[in-house]
């Protein structure tokens, strides 16, 4: 049995066969119409109009892995294949069926394009872009903690090569800032020029904190050389100099900026001075230093003196040791080899020296010789009563002047609390007219003074 027949195999046909001139009108003899099914009347047609009612296009058959398209199945035999339909479907070109076409994504034109919040690393597409910035600002605060107070927050907008900063935020909208850079000249001209990788930008929306009391931002630095700032990837750099100026690189398209940075808010503030970590020197022994000062000095010549202050580690306490000196009226020549103080045990604290008579000044000698990070001490004044002090620390050579009672203790003695209870005091201008100055020495300076001086 052929093919055919197998696949084909149908009683109502009967044993002659199929006429294929009569199913696709190729002979004179028309083709008696199938026999009507016995359950269901069917209305009588022509084989030819059949197979041309049926027969679907070429391009919109779908061959099923049997053979016959769905399509071909009757729906009032169940599921038996409607022969003519098959057979003029398989006598046809097998041409595949065409693919469905795919929808592209829609191409969004550059100024319908969403401008982008950009901050810290984020990206984020601005949908209602009728806010202001202010309002932006409060809407990311939450995410971003330092964009809560608007004061230290500034605004730009990059879009292509142009950037606009934006002076009220408060007033200002997202769009119109976008429109009116899509509008100017710079940008079309800069949309003409640029190359097809760039001529379809992102409008970012940056904010900046420009109030901040340390830190830097991610595209600035602070780098130990002019070398190591160019290798790196931030954009500002800040760079110390050897002339203990500070020092700005701005790095740009058109190449590198240097100039001296006057005002460094990256920066906090720092104040010269000293934090001891030891305890003040007792008044014993500055009186036992004051002493010995005065013994080089009398009425017919005076000389200068040198003393250094040494810590203890072990006992904890202060102690003094003079130098082997040479000294005269304004000189100090002191040898110290061999005798120092060991300094396993020993802290080199302090260096006091006398100016005799003379003022309580450091002098240009006094520059060159402390070098070492140390504190110092110049008495001068010793013919009186109470001599002056200054005191000043040295920082790898650098002077500062420091408040002598922040390393002393007080030049005054205790006394017993019980004494004030015997001193009642009285103001004598208490009564006196409203001209009459308050202040704690005023009284004194303002005695014998004449009245009409004081009006």
């Amino acid at each position: 049995m052929s093919e055919l027949e197998q696949a084909f195999n149908f009683k109502e046909l009967g044993e002659e066969g199929l006429d294929f001139d009569a199913i696709f009108g190729g002979g004179n003899i028309p083709a008696p119409p199938p026999p009507a099914p016995e359950t269901v009347q069917e209305p009588e047609y022509a084989p030819e109009n059949r197979a041309t009612a049926e027969q679907p296009s070429v391009q919109d058959t779908t061959n099923t892995s049997a053979g016959i398209a769905p399509d071909m199945v009757r729906a009032d035999t169940g599921n038996e294949p409607d022969l003519f339909a098959a057979l003029a479907g398989n006598c046809g070109t097998n041409v595949p069926a065409a693919k469905p076409k795919e929808d592209k994504p829609k191409q969004v034109s550059l100024f319908d394009k969403p401008p982008i919040f950009s901050y810290g690393g984020a990206k984020e597409s601005i949908k209602d872009t009728s806010m202001t910035f202010e309002e932006l600002r409060i809407a990311k605060s939450d995410d971003f903690p330092e964009l809560a107070e608007g004061k230290k927050v500034s605004w730009s907008v990059e879009y292509g090569k142009t950037t606009k900063y934006i002076s009220d935020p408060k007033e200002t909208t997202i769009a119109s800032v976008k429109e009116e850079i899509e509008k100017s000249k710079a940008f079309l001209d800069g949309l003409k020029k640029a190359k097809d990788k760039d001529r379809n930008p992102d409008c970012l929306v940056k904010p900046k904190v420009t109030a901040q009391s340390k830190g830097t931002t991610s595209y600035k630095g602070v780098f130990p050389s002019v070398e190591a700032a160019k290798a790196s990837d931030k954009v500002i750099c800040l760079i110390p100099g050897q002339d203990g100026r500070m020092y700005e690189l701005r790095k740009t398209e058109m190449g590198d900026f240097i100039a001296p940075k006057n005002k460094v808010v990256e920066f906090s503030a720092v104040r010269a001075g000293f934090t001891p970590a030891l305890p003040r020197i007792p008044r014993e022994l500055m009186a036992q230093i004051v002493s010995f000062f005065r013994c080089f000095m009398n009425e017919e010549e005076e000389f200068e003196a040198l003393v250094h202050i040494y810590w203890d580690k072990e006992r904890e306490e202060y102690s003094a040791f003079v130098p082997k000196q040479k000294v005269s009226k304004a000189s100090i020549d002191a040898d110290l080899r061999g005798d120092a103080l060991p300094e396993e045990r020993y802290i080199h604290y302090a260096d006091v020296h006398s100016h005799n008579s003379m003022a309580a000044k450091f002098s240009a000698i006094d520059d060159r010789d402390e070098k070492a990070t140390r504190l110092y001490f110049v008495l001068g004044h010793l013919e009186r009563y109470y001599p002056s002090i200054t005191a000043r620390i040295s920082c790898g050579g650098t002077f500062q002047e420091i408040d002598p009672g922040l390393v002393l203790e007080s030049i005054g003695e205790e006394f017993p609390p019980e004494w004030l209870d015997r001193v009642e005091r009285y103001s004598r201008f208490a009564e006196d007219a409203p001209h009459r100055r308050k202040g704690r020495f005023w009284d004194d300076l303002l005695r014998g003074l004449p009245e009409a001086l004081l009006a």
